[in-house]
């Protein structure tokens, strides 16, 4: 990034006491001044603290230029603002329409992350891409993720975030995005948005923004966004396993490492990813579609996706010294997200016991025992050898399983006994086990796996 700082004065229309400098140029914008080096322009926002606090050390750290909502001594450059956060969005705007990158926006209850991945890979095939680092997707991340990519980017990869009504509105107009894709509809963060319908209401709103010429891209299975789609103008497109989509796929084969299919578009071609789960063909078949929309060779598609980066933590496989494989999917949890995992977990053919740890789905309001509940169709045990459950809310489930498990083959952990369940289920595992881990992230089930790892060295 280089932007004047006289640009940067006019595109957050903020008061510039910092003339001298109006032909300087800024390379970086951070709001963590551990992130701060030389020509950077710190952005202090209000969270726990106050970032105005650290504006000293920002300087120190080699910060050109700040921004401020409050008054500043005459030996700092600043622009005044009347808000911080307001302004870091005005910046980001102004710079993504400077850069001119086509901008694909991702949602959805699960599996944006992934989706993200795969389609930066694809696109990167062809085109300079850059993608959304980390979790950085809410109303801080995306704009912060818009201000970090290189001048030169062609293709920019929008992961969108949200907890309640309105906020994928905002991350919609301000990246304005070419294409937009909704992954699925889950519960996620059903306590704030009363049910499925209301949450496929909020996933709609990344057509807000998206651009008149633009294309939706929808899961053809989701009844819900198909009664919402008639209201808007724009091109939709569809995906699924099995079924007459636009871009509908059939699975060929499922290991613990890679997932095989082809595809009705593209008849002769089998595609591969180093992921399990049908799933994740389905966020496969976003990517394809959106590197088809922008003309990429099939073979280079299919490269893409075979070698995809998979950010950290979402359906991990991990393998200790002593030869216990780990599947972590420690970040995030829905009931839709892990009733498909579990599915596919439990159809695999592995040479030693199988166990689960799953922990509280959060953010699940009035009904959480019941969503919690449901989950004891996806568990049998034919499939699964030991069941740990970890926090209040895995009681419901406990209860229900209670009968189900063999004796000796279930165990249930309150919130405050993490330690426990670490070393118990720890000193039951043996070389050639695989145990699945999946909760919520506020759960802190990654412990659990850090655990495993430094046990079984």
């Amino acid at each position: 990034m280089n932007l004047l700082i006289k640009e940067i004065v006019a595109a957050v229309e903020g008061i510039n006491y910092a003339q001298h400098l109006d032909d300087q140029t800024i390379s970086s914008v951070e709001f963590d001044t551990r992130k701060v080096r030389e020509n950077s322009l710190f952005v202090p926002l209000k969270g726990a603290r106050d970032g105005h606090d650290f504006i000293p050390q920002a300087i120190d750290n080699g910060a050109s230029l700040v921004l401020s909502e409050k008054d500043l001594s005459e030996d700092i450059a600043y622009i005044k603002v009347e808000d911080t956060l307001i302004a870091l969005q005005k910046l980001s705007r102004f710079y993504l329409e400077k850069s001119a990158p086509k901008v694909i926006g991702i949602t959805g209850s699960n599996g944006k992350t992934t989706t993200k991945d795969m389609t930066a890979a694809v696109l990167s095939q062809a085109f300079k891409t850059y993608k959304t680092q980390g979790n950085y997707n809410n109303h801080i991340g995306l704009p912060y993720t818009i201000l970090s990519m290189p001048e030169d980017t062609e293709m920019l990869v929008l992961e969108m975030g949200m907890d309640h009504k309105g906020e994928i509105e905002v991350l919609s107009n301000l990246a304005t995005p070419d294409i937009a894709a909704i992954t699925l509809i889950g519960e996620s963060h059903i306590e704030y948005l009363g049910s499925r319908a209301g949450i496929a209401e909020a996933k709609m709103e990344i057509t807000s923004g998206l651009k008149k010429e633009g294309i939706l891209i929808i899961p053809n299975d989701e009844p819900l966004l198909k009664r919402l789609i008639v209201d808007i103008s724009q091109e939709v497109e569809s995906f699924g396993i099995d079924t007459q989509a636009t871009l509908s796929a059939s699975i060929l084969s499922e290991t613990k490492v890679d997932t095989q299919f082809e595809t009705n578009l593209f008849e002769g071609e089998v595609f591969s990813i180093p992921v399990l789960g049908g799933y994740n063909v389905k966020n496969a078949l976003i990517a394809l579609l959106i590197g088809n929309h922008f003309g990429i060779p099939v073979s280079k598609m299919k490269n893409g996706l075979e070698t995809f980066d998979l950010t950290k933590n979402r359906t991990e496989w991990l393998k200790t010294n002593d030869g216990i494989d780990i599947l972590s999917d420690v970040y995030n949890a829905n009931p839709t997200a892990m009733k498909l995992v579990l599915d596919t977990f439990s159809a695999l053919e592995l040479e030693g016991k199988k166990y689960i740890v799953l922990g509280d789905m959060l953010e699940l309001g009035e009904l959480s025992s019941q969503m919690h509940e449901s989950i004891s169709e996806h568990i049998s045990p034919n499939h699964i050898d030991q069941v740990y459950l970890y926090g209040e809310q895995m009681n419901a489930l406990y209860n229900l399983l209670n009968d189900r498990m063999p004796k000796g083959s279930l165990h249930f952990y309150h919130k405050t006994e993490k330690k426990e369940l670490m070393k118990h289920l720890s000193s039951q595992l043996q070389s050639k086990d695989t145990v699945f881990l999946k909760a919520s992230n506020g759960m802190g089930l990654n412990e659990v796996v850090d655990f495993l790892l430094k046990n079984h060295e």
